[in-house]
């Protein structure tokens, strides 16, 4: 393989743990939560729907709109994940945005313990590494933030592209953009989203989710991509 695809949630990382997604957003917001409102507070927000997941139950009709375009378009991204948030009365003026905000940054996020070695074990291969993701927003700062912006060669994100995993245009463009032919690719990802690569040419790694903080197998990519 010259190349692998990385999907970026569930695949290089994932989101912090809600309820301190909570209890950060509602700090920022002057407001100390106590751990049991936080915990009831987090799983209604969870039901609701989180970028990052889960999906919402439901997605009441006014955002119906924004919540189809929100990997996109940005604006569609956030009017999509604050209007699902301020559907939970919390009590907290500010918070869905506050939430939503949380998401933007690096600690909202927790790398798996396995994707930096193995970035640096493809870069020192001279495997080219992109990250695609279906996303409304910037995952260059994260990656600044945790210093593996220089293992990346290539950032396909899909309110930049136009397309949205499984569309294979999508695949197609990381590809064109680290200068490797399908056929040499490997997408690694952790739904059947991401296996829509196949329709692109490439070949395809699906790993199971994982919690935040724990490995995720991530080093089968190697044992894929690197010669004997």
């Amino acid at each position: 393989m010259e190349a692998v695809l990385f999907d970026f949630h569930g695949t290089l990382a994932q989101v912090e743990d809600a309820r301190e997604w909570v209890v950060a957003a509602a700090a920022s917001c002057g407001v100390p939560l106590e751990r049991m409102r936080a915990t009831v507070l987090a799983d209604r927000l969870l039901t609701a729907g989180r970028a990052g997941g889960p999906l919402p139950h439901r997605v009441p009709p006014r955002l119906a709109e924004v919540w189809s375009d929100r990997d996109l378009y940005p604006h569609a991204h956030r009017a999509a994940y604050t209007g699902l948030a301020a559907t939970v009365d919390a009590g907290i003026e500010g918070l869905a945005d506050a939430l939503y905000e949380r998401v933007l940054g690096p600690d909202g996020w927790v790398p798996y313990p396995d994707t930096a070695p193995t970035m640096a074990a493809l870069r020192a291969a001279g495997v080219k590494v992109a990250v695609v993701s279906n996303i409304g927003f910037d995952l260059r700062p994260l990656f600044d933030a945790w210093g593996l912006t220089e293992l990346v060669d290539a950032f396909a994100l899909s309110y930049e592209v136009g397309r949205c995993k499984p569309d294979p245009g999508i695949f197609l463009r990381a590809c064109g953009m680290v200068g490797v032919d399908p056929e040499r690719a490997l997408m690694v990802g952790d739904t059947p989203a991401d296996a829509g690569a196949v329709g692109a040419g490439c070949a395809v790694l699906v790993l199971p989710p994982a919690e935040a903080g724990r490995a995720n197998g991530l080093g089968a990519v190697l044992d894929l991509a690197l010669p004997a």
